[in-house]
């Protein structure tokens, strides 16, 4: 730590710690890439054509879940170029496993989920990129922790990733109450997001033809949305409003003391790459 940020953190006054994950250029085009190419395997049931490859339901889960493997692949490559170095790795791999382990206590349980409100709180203290990576990680150790791998993965990887950017993105200088209150507003629209999101992921194959809810390759999209805002209504809104409640009532009641932690530790870590990027 410099000697000035040294001075003002004795002083009291608050100290923004360097991103544990700087946002190059670079890693600014990575990230754009990967969600844009996410958000086409999310909303593509809104724009496929009847007797398209994806109209079907057989081949598409696995088509799209190789896309979003390899789309964050190529994400994780770029942001190792020179972005993370050892602490980073290291605060990451903690967190991660956190999050592995807090997931189970109580997924599953009327929509009540214990990890969102970590992603939120890291990815404010530690960037967008960060919080980027630590979604996903985060959902694949804990798939791997349970044996829930499947096809929803990379879905459920994206979207945790997504949360966690989204509150490294939120404005900075917010402070006190009022920064709480943000997070926990955030908290509930992206507990909901991800609800509606994984709802998008299995939709067009959960239901068979001729339904209200189901989907229906090649009609106007917002009759397609239509039914998948129906659908998403009177299936799983009850769990999405749980994970909602729960999340942001994790960042109310934790938030102070897990935030003053995380930016302690972001402080005394002075992360920075660990080699300067290439000309």
């Amino acid at each position: 730590m410099s000697r000035a940020r040294r001075q003002a953190a004795v002083a009291g006054h608050p100290v923004e710690a360097a991103a544990a994950v700087p946002v190059t250029p670079r890693t600014a085009v990575t990230l754009t890439l990967a969600s844009l190419v996410g958000l086409l395997a999310f909303g593509w049931p809104l724009l496929v054509e009847p007797g398209a490859t994806l109209g079907s339901g057989t081949d598409a889960p696995l088509v799209l879940a190789v896309v979003l493997v390899a789309v964050l692949g190529v994400l994780f490559v770029g942001l190792g170029e020179g972005a993370l170095d050892v602490k980073a790795i290291a605060v990451l791999g903690l967190l991660s496993a956190v999050g592995a382990v807090l997931r189970p206590l109580a997924a599953g349980m009327a929509g009540v989920e214990t990890v969102f409100f970590l992603l939120v709180l890291a990815g404010r203290v530690f960037g967008p990129g960060f919080g980027f990576v630590l979604g996903a990680t985060t959902l694949f150790a804990s798939a791997l922790l349970t044996g829930g791998v499947g096809p929803w993965l990379p879905f459920q990887m994206l979207g945790a990733a997504w949360v966690g950017l989204g509150a490294g993105l939120l404005p900075q200088r917010v402070r006190g109450a009022a920064e709480l209150a943000m997070l926990a507003g955030y908290a509930v629209i992206a507990a909901l997001a991800f609800g509606m999101g994984m709802n998008l992921s299995f939709w067009p194959f959960q239901l068979g033809l001729g339904t209200d809810l189901s989907f229906v390759a090649g009609a106007p999209a917002g009759e397609n949305l239509h039914r998948f805002l129906i659908y998403s209504l009177t299936t799983s809104l009850a769990w999405d409003i749980g994970r909602a409640v729960t999340t942001a009532a994790g960042v109310l009641l934790l938030g102070r003391p897990v935030l003053a932690t995380l930016r302690r530790a972001a402080t005394r870590a002075a992360f920075a790459p660990a080699k300067p990027p290439p000309a």
